[in-house]
């Protein structure tokens, strides 16, 4: 069976496969041969989720399947049962499920003790990869490539900025300048992670507890609100700590062609300021909609490989258009870059 609990759960082939089909979603260069035409998706959510419960049930329906959405008080696990028995269950219903807990990576490890359905991390506790698909995804829509670039991640080390961490550092070239206050960076596990894979990519990580000595140069600003989904901080004078964080526009003048990205919901006037988050070079909206295309190609690969194990079934063709032999990139009238088909 496959699936995504982890980015380290892939290889480095398939992350940039997903990512690569993403945009061919989001670019609408992507054949729909409807994967999930016959299958069932379930959508947990116990933690709050506007974007990512809205990508994954709008691409699997997208996609031919069929959708079972469970809110936080409506499995058993709330009265005891064990998540392996919760897992074994579901799985002779469902073909996949999206489950964000907001707890340990190992709730979903105990689901995916199983062998026909596919287990999607919609977010943990220690790392949020579909959000970095996302991310991925916007950056090869908008750039054209990931290698090379360089970004800025000002904030806290959460679950996205881990995910991040794992997944960029897959990409040569490429340097991630992580910023954070004291005693809210990376997680141990997760740097280490993300340095080994650098040292074997020429990729760059820097983590930093401060915003001084600022190289500039860079492609991209990202940032995410300072109170992380399904998470408290016990210093009650945090905010003052997370001030010297905020995105605001001076940032922008060693860095004037960045774009800014935000994984979203946005706090004006916390992590960010609204000049930046509504202005021109705010990407962060966009990035918003390429989650349901990557959601897309998430459910597609991990359903498309455990079909492959599966006996050819005898029946007709999809009437769908072929897909672009190639792609390049060109610049649409308002400047952004976007995929486009090679002719």
């Amino acid at each position: 069976m496959r699936h995504l609990i982890s980015i380290d759960d892939l290889t480095d082939a398939e992350l940039r496969r997903i990512v690569d089909r993403g945009a061919e979603f989001s670019a609408g260069l992507a054949r729909r041969p409807a994967p999930l035409d016959g299958q069932v998706v379930g959508v947990y959510f116990a933690k709050t989720s506007t974007r990512t419960r809205t990508a994954f049930s709008s691409g699997s329906l997208r996609l031919g399947g069929s959708l079972i959405a469970y809110g936080p008080g409506d499995l058993q696990l709330n009265t005891g049962e064990t998540t392996e028995d919760t897992g074994r269950v579901l799985s002779g219903m469902l073909d996949v499920l999206v489950a964000r807990t907001a707890g340990p990576e190992a709730e979903l490890r105990g689901w995916a003790q199983q062998g026909t359905m596919s287990v999607v991390n919609a977010m943990t506790a220690e790392e949020h990869p579909t959000q970095a698909l996302t991310d991925l995804t916007t950056l090869v829509r908008h750039f054209g490539r990931i290698d090379g670039l360089r970004i800025l991640y000002a904030g806290e080390g959460n679950n996205t900025a881990a995910a991040l961490a794992l997944a960029l550092t897959r990409f040569p070239g490429v340097h991630f300048e992580v910023r954070t206050p004291p005693g809210y960076g990376l997680g141990e596990s997760i740097a280490h992670r993300a340095r080994a894979q650098a040292a074997r990519t020429g990729a760059t990580l820097v983590e930093r507890h401060d915003m001084d000595g600022l190289t500039g140069g860079y492609d991209v600003i990202y940032t995410t609100r300072w109170q992380t989904t399904g998470t408290s901080k016990p210093d009650p004078d945090w905010r003052n700590v997370f001030a010297p964080f905020r995105i605001t526009p001076a940032l922008w003048e060693t860095s004037p062609d960045a774009v800014f990205m935000h994984d979203l919901p946005a706090h004006r006037g916390e992590e960010v300021v609204a000049e930046v988050l509504d202005g021109p070079h705010s990407i962060a909206f966009a990035q918003a909609t390429n989650k349901m295309h990557s959601a897309m190609a998430v459910l597609e690969f991990v359903r498309t490989a455990a079909k492959a194990e599966e006996p050819a079934k005898a029946e007709e063709p999809a009437k769908a258009e072929e897909p672009a032999e190639s792609a390049e990139l060109g610049a649409t009238p308002s400047g952004d870059r976007t995929l486009v088909a090679a002719r």
